[in-house]
């Protein structure tokens, strides 16, 4: 008898044990889903909550070539590489027909139609120009002598006491970000100039640029960088005369957003070059330091580089010395934002293709409402309708089982806020239905260990002894079958893409949850359950009744319950065991 109390304790002492793991568990996860500071309501996807889309048109790089299909993947690639830089989770690149009919489709919640347009529509086509000559804004002519001349633009050359010689070559922080195309409308490369040489024609045409145009800000066009260039910055207070480019952007071998050293002005981009273009900016700037200033109308050439993107001059700093650290750095008053999307274009690399915008649209909110809230019912009603199954056929145990669900539901929501703060994880209508299907899988688990009860109880034994005896036989098979539902939303997200891993990533964390909830919250509560007076007397409202099940407890059921057990039934019961 003493060696009987004493294992009752040790079963009471881990079914307590249990029970605090899981409220541990779910204390943590609420204060994880609820840190101040961060978003405290699920990520909904764009189906559910809206967002923009855009359809772009591929085009050649050079007229009359043939647009390939690995151009297309690999453009997508670093469309998606871009869009999940800045944080965007559930993104949709998709490609639409194929070669010369092809659209690309981005479809992205959460981002300003300005901001989407700008980031997947840049080519990023980055040059590091010598500067041969800064020259007004405006069309110049032979005859026209009272153009303004403006005062030096400070993109143009940057104060030489500012820059680390090993580090970076400084440009003015007075420059702005490249403004947005219009949405909705085909983007509008900058009008530039090219020519093999220096001639007098190609000064012509240079001087017949207009810079204070907003499209000659605003990039797109991409350059040849073995031709002279003559464009202008991206504010629009210079216009530059380029020689041929001393490093290409493929030199670049990554890009990061960062706060200055000094502490004074906006976020800065820094680019790290590999051996061929630490090299080239080493002879540079020996070759260009020794040069005087580069100022409108001065000296040609002159002490400053360009960093051309997109056709567009970013900056335009001098060197106060030879750099050999091959690191430097775009300075143009960024924002933290803008600094981020310019070092994401620049580590992903440029497009394989240029890209048209030929449509912009919006997707409305109340069509993503209209879709959860039908989601929401459904899953409700189904829940509800399972919920009402365990009860009418199990009574008590149903109950235990409608509790579990309810653990098992607040657990999984939590979970969809923290993964949503820390992952990105995005809540789609194809992972409301992962979730919807996942009831049924937690339902199993529920039915299996009851019915495992049931048949120990008809094999003779005690509610006590069926409910410890049961778990043994059912925990195999509940593990087993969320086994194998794990494993095949595992091998559904690794294989798929789009909405379709939302649906397998909903349905594998939902299995998840259901292991943890079984053996932490479900196991305890239906033993402690099987350890009341009232369950013991198998009642009809119990769903164990002995003479309803049938077998060995039906002739067993027919003499009173003792309150305590006696030895004999426990040397019975072993003797089945």
């Amino acid at each position: 008898m003493a060696g009987k109390q004493s294992n009752r304790t040790g079963a009471q002492v881990h079914v307590g044990r249990s029970l605090l793991v899981m409220a541990l568990i779910l204390a943590a996860l609420a204060v994880w889903a609820y840190f101040p500071g961060q978003s405290h309501s699920p990520r909904l996807g764009l189906d559910l909550r809206g967002g923009t889309q855009v359809i772009l048109i591929p085009r050649a790089t050079q007229e009359g070539q043939a647009i390939t299909d690995q151009q297309l993947q690999q453009t997508v690639s670093i469309i998606r590489q871009r869009v999940d830089g800045i944080g965007v989770a559930e993104a949709e690149v998709t490609v639409q027909g194929s070669g010369d009919n092809a659209a690309i489709v981005v479809a992205v919640p959460d981002v300003s139609q300005e901001r989407l347009v700008e980031l997947v529509g840049r080519t990023a086509l980055l040059d590091f120009r010598p500067v041969w000559s800064v020259g007004a804004p405006g069309p110049t002519t032979p005859i026209d002598d009272t153009a303004a001349t403006p005062s030096p633009s400070p993109s143009a050359s940057g104060s030489p006491s500012e820059a680390s010689p090993s580090a970076s070559a400084s440009a003015s922080p007075s420059a702005t970000a490249n403004p947005s195309p219009s949405p909705g409308a085909p983007t509008q490369g900058a009008e530039i100039v090219q020519a093999p040489d220096n001639t007098p024609e190609f000064t012509a045409q240079v001087d017949a640029l207009d810079c204070l145009k907003p499209e000659n800000q605003a990039g797109g066009s991409p350059d040849d960088p073995v031709q002279w260039l003559g464009t202008c910055d991206q504010d629009g207070i210079a216009k530059y005369t380029l020689q041929p480019a001393f490093i290409r952007g493929t030199n670049v071998t990554g890009a990061s957003a960062q706060l200055p050293q000094q502490g004074v002005g906006g976020w800065v981009v820094s680019l790290n070059f590999d051996s061929e273009g630490a090299s080239a900016l080493s002879k540079a700037s020996q070759d260009l330091y020794s040069l005087p200033d580069c100022q409108p109308g001065g000296a040609s050439p002159c002490n400053a580089f360009a960093i051309v993107l997109d056709g567009v001059v970013v900056s335009a700093p001098r060197f106060n010395e030879p750099i050999l650290g091959g690191q430097a750095q775009i300075e143009g008053n960024f924002t933290a934002q803008e600094a981020q999307d310019l070092a994401n274009v620049l580590s992903y690399g440029a497009l394989p293709v240029n890209l048209d915008v030929a449509e912009v649209t919006t997707i409305s909110p109340t069509l993503g409402n209209d879709q959860l809230r039908a989601g929401l019912i459904a899953g409700a009603l189904g829940l509800v309708l399972v919920v009402l199954f365990l009860l009418v056929y199990y009574r008590a145990l149903g109950f235990v089982a409608a509790l579990s669900l309810g653990v098992a539901g607040l657990m999984l929501y939590l979970l969809i806020i923290a993964l949503g703060n820390a992952i990105g994880f995005t809540l789609t209508l194809a992972g409301v239905a992962g979730i919807i299907v996942a009831i049924g899988i937690t339902a199993d688990s529920f039915i299996i260990y009851f019915e495992r009860i049931r048949d120990e109880i008809r094999e003779g034994r005690t509610l006590r002894q069926a409910t410890d005896a049961g778990w043994i036989r059912a925990r195999r098979t509940i593990l087993a079958a969320d086994f194998v539902s794990l494993l095949g939303a595992i091998v559904l997200y690794i294989l798929s893409v789009g909405s379709v891993r939302g649906f397998a990533f909903a349905l594998g964390l939902t299995t998840i949850v259901d292991v943890v909830v079984a053996f932490l919250f479900t196991r305890p509560v239906v033993v402690l359950f099987g350890r009341s007076s009232w369950m013991q007397k198998g009642s009809w409202l119990t769903g164990l009744d002995p003479r309803r099940l049938g077998g060995k407890a039906a002739a067993a059921a027919k003499e009173p319950v003792p309150a305590r057990s006696g030895g004999s039934s426990s040397d019975n019961d072993g003797g089945e065991a």
